[in-house]
């Protein structure tokens, strides 16, 4: 297994692109806790999974369809009849884009 190493420079730089300001204390401590979680994932080069298929998603994804139909909808005029303000065919609203 290959012992990978956050360096502090490696730490300042992604700070930096970060626009991070970190103190000299914080810059080892974020060096020794980067190196700690690659060291972590690395462990999963140990695993056997010469019988494993690759997939991009763990859980099975269905796609649920269903027809669609034609349902009775309600009558135009009683819609309209609750609306503040309508013409014969269609609401009225306010003017928000000029």
């Amino acid at each position: 297994m290959k012992k990978m190493k956050v360096s502090i420079q490696d730490v300042e730089s992604v700070a930096h692109q970060s626009q991070l300001i970190l103190s000299e204390d914080e810059k080892a401590k974020v060096a020794q806790d980067l190196t700690r979680i690659l060291e972590y994932a690395d462990k999963l080069s140990e695993l056997n999974t010469d019988d494993v298929e690759p997939t991009v998603q763990v859980l099975p994804i269905v796609d649920i369809f269903r027809e669609d139909e034609i349902c009775p909808s309600m009558d135009r005029e009683t819609i309209l009849k609750n609306a503040p303000h309508a013409t014969d065919d269609s609401f009225i609203v306010p003017k928000i884009v000029e």
